[in-house]
Order: C-alpha cells, then sequence, then structure tokens
C-alpha cells in the first residue's frame, strides 16, 4: 500500500473506531442533550473516517471502497491506537478519553490542514473545525465532573487513570510518520506532545483532578496488535454488512 494511503487509513481507522464507541452511549447518556451531544461527534468522526479511508482506498488502487476498508478487514488489519478501541466504561472514562484524544486530534488536524497533499489538506481543513467542537465539549465535562461532586471527581480521576497508559501510543513516530512528515505530507506526532501536555495538564488543574502517574501500556495498534475489545468491537459493527454483502437501507 501506498505511504500515504496507510497514513490516510490509520488517521480513518483512529476515527471509525472511536466513532463506534461514542455511538454505544445512544440512549444510554446521563441526560437527553447529552445523548445528542456524542450522536453528533459520533457522526463527525464517521464522516472523517469516510473521506480517510475513501482515499487510502483510491490511492491503493485495489478496488476497496470505504465500506471495504470498513467491514472486510480483520482485527489485524486495522492500524487505529489502542486508546480509541477500549470499551466505553463508565462516563467519566469516556470524557476522560474524549480530552486526550481530541486534544491530540486537534493539534493533529491543525498541522495535517498545511499538508503537500491536497487531500489530505482538505480533510483535515474540515476536521479541525468539528474536532475543535469535539475538545471543547471535552474540557466543560472535565471541569463540571472533576470540580463537581464528590463522586463526579472521584469517577473522572479513575476514568483519567484507565485511559492514561494509552495516550503514549498517540505521539509514537515510526517509518512511516518520519518519511510523510520530512517530505511535508504527514506529521510526525512526536513533535504534538509537547503541546498536547501543556493543553491537558492545563485542563486537569482547573478540574481539580490529578495527571495519573501509571505506566504506559505497551500498545502497538499502528503495528496491528490491538487488545482483546477490537475484535468483539467489529464483530458487532461489521455483522449486517458481513451478513449481506452489497445491502442498502
Amino acid at each position: 500500500m501506498p505511504a500515504v494511503a496507510a497514513y490516510a487509513l490509520r488517521l480513518g481507522d483512529d476515527a471509525l473506531i472511536l466513532s463506534h464507541r461514542l455511538a454505544e452511549w445512544v440512549a444510554r447518556a446521563p441526560e437527553l442533550e447529552e445523548d445528542l451531544a456524542l450522536a453528533n461527534l459520533s457522526l463527525d468522526l464517521l464522516g472523517q473516517a469516510r473521506r480517510l479511508l475513501g482515499y487510502a482506498g483510491e490511492l491503493e488502487g485495489r478496488g476497496r471502497d470505504e465500506d471495504a476498508l470498513a467491514y472486510l478487514r480483520g482485527d489485524l488489519d486495522f492500524t487505529n491506537v489502542q486508546l480509541v478501541e477500549l470499551p466505553t466504561g463508565d462516563f467519566g472514562r469516556t470524557i476522560a478519553r474524549q480530552l486526550l484524544f481530541s486534544t491530540y486530534q486537534h493539534l493533529l488536524y491543525a498541522e495535517l490542514a498545511h499538508s503537500g497533499d491536497e487531500r489530505l489538506a482538505g480533510i483535515a481543513a474540515k476536521a479541525v473545525k468539528e474536532v475543535a467542537y469535539h475538545r471543547d465539549h471535552a474540557v466543560q465535562w472535565t471541569l463540571r465532573l472533576g470540580d463537581g461532586t464528590a463522586e463526579s471527581h472521584t469517577r473522572m480521576q479513575a476514568g483519567l487513570a484507565g485511559v492514561w497508559p494509552y495516550a503514549a501510543e498517540l505521539f509514537e513516530a515510526d517509518e512511516l510518520t518520519h518519511q510523510l512528515a520530512a517530505d511535508g505530507t504527514g506529521v510526525d506526532p512526536a513533535t504534538l506532545r509537547p503541546a498536547w501536555d501543556a493543553a491537558v495538564d492545563e485542563v486537569l488543574a482547573d478540574a481539580t483532578l490529578t495527571r495519573p502517574d501509571v505506566p504506559e501500556a505497551a500498545a502497538a495498534g499502528r503495528r496491528g496488535l490491538h487488545t482483546e475489545h477490537l475484535g468483539h468491537l467489529l464483530a458487532e459493527m461489521q455483522a449486517l454488512h458481513r451478513a449481506h454483502p452489497g445491502a442498502q437501507w
């Protein structure tokens, strides 16, 4: 697969899997307005995934469109970071993941909007506006829960501890990102870490939360190595398409 296609595929996989996790909150959120907000975040990410997977399929030139890449690959073929595939869990855990991931994604797309690849730049320029809202949503809930009641503070802090070990993978560079960053097509994720640390730390301080002191997970989602949770997620997400190939509503 061409380098740009592989790069678009991994970013599309991130968006697709997190979109599915957020969709799991529909009809389960703590309040009706939040039910709609999480559904909208999920749809934004699904739109990003469609554009990125569609572009990856075009560049690959093997006739695989966005549906084939989403529904007809096994878990070892997905290159999303493990953070997005972790189970939804408690609402505090979902907000913690949204804070960490949307902060990273906002920094990434702001840089990628200046990519030398016009198609990637266009996708990023549109996505960065959506992700700015995603991050603001996560920040407001982090402040509300962290600086709220004793129970909400405890559950928000526990949610942070649960997802924090997987944040490091967001910033791992490899041969692909080095190559694409060098030619102005992609972004070296390691360069985003200082700004991410500063932004997240500021929110945690305002929310009276503590940065978790936990070991980093040996996550390797970019290499197709995933937690046991991704297989279960894909079984649910891909069931209809695999049972009825080509089905349309």
